[in-house]
């Protein structure tokens, strides 16, 4: 899993590329969480799914936890660009209803 951050206009964009499991997500977990605290000046984040070519029920834990870290500080977190299949999973788990889709 590779993950990149870009910040533009006062948003946090997060880019996750590869699969998103229990081999990959605590790596990821550690950068991201790690990245809040380096981004003082932003008002919300946005979670770019693009790229996941993967993502079983470890990766909606990650995304659940993402958004307990960023909403700690104020912050709505949002997901954008699911594929099909990823899009399926957070839609029957009712992610959606936390965090909503851009």
């Amino acid at each position: 899993m590779q993950v990149s951050l870009q910040e533009r206009g006062g948003v946090l964009y997060i880019f996750l590329d590869g699969e998103l499991d229990e081999h990959t997500a605590a790596d990821a977990r550690r950068y991201i969480d790690s990245a809040v605290l380096k981004y003082t000046r932003i008002n919300k984040a946005v979670i770019d799914l693009s790229k996941v070519a993967f993502m079983d029920s470890t990766g909606i834990g990650f995304l659940i936890g993402r958004y307990k870290a960023f909403r700690r500080f104020g912050l709505p977190v949002y997901i954008a660009n699911p594929n099909r299949a990823t899009d399926k999973i957070l839609l029957i788990g009712g992610i959606y209803a936390i965090i909503p889709k851009v």
